[in-house]
């Protein structure tokens, strides 16, 4: 899936809020929109996804330039950025909507995202087994305006502090280097 050179990954970490705060600062991304994917049915709206009764996972759509940067490098910020180990979950977010999962977008993305997991097991990066599903991308629902660009609207709400921050600081401590330049000083 390309669009004016640039390619699309489709990634589900949990809230949609902190996978869209990490991504929103990695250098040779574009655009970020949060949404709705892997669920039964259309046009889903977010308090039917809150009920976990639809199947669709809060997700990311990243649009990025691939000579910025590779599939392979945001695959690794996905993987430290949230817990890959736990089913349906991520901290307090409980459910099917918060699980972790890779939406690959060809055969390409699939293969890299399923070698991705096997090293991370490998070299037992994580004390528990990862979970992430690796599913082919269907269709994507962006989420209702006030969910997009939401951390840096509200970055001063509790969840934004006690929650994303935290990812944040890991960004900053363990991909400096592939952040964009305004967010490195």
């Amino acid at each position: 899936m390309k669009k004016d050179n640039l390619e699309v990954a489709i990634f589900a970490g949990g809230c949609f809020w902190c996978t869209e705060a990490v991504f929103q600062r990695v250098e040779g991304v574009e655009n970020i929109i949060s949404g709705y994917t892997g669920g039964e049915i259309k046009n889903p709206a977010y308090r039917e996804i809150t009920t976990g009764r639809t199947g669709h996972a809060e997700a990311i759509k990243i649009e990025y330039n691939p000579k910025s940067i590779g599939y392979q490098d945001l695959l690794e910020i996905f993987f430290a950025t949230h817990d890959p180990t736990t089913l349906n979950r991520q901290g307090a977010d409980r459910g099917t909507q918060y699980r972790s999962a890779i939406f690959y977008t060809n055969d390409e993305q699939q293969r890299v995202a399923k070698e991705m997991i096997t090293m991370l097991e490998g070299e037992n990066i994580f004390d528990d087994p990862i979970v992430t599903e690796v599913t082919e991308f269907e269709v994507f629902y962006n989420a209702e305006d006030d969910h997009q660009n939401y951390y840096n609207q509200n970055s001063n709400q509790g969840y934004c502090q006690f929650v994303i921050n935290p990812k944040l600081g890991k960004l900053q401590q363990k991909f400096k280097s592939r952040l964009k330049k305004e967010i490195q000083n």
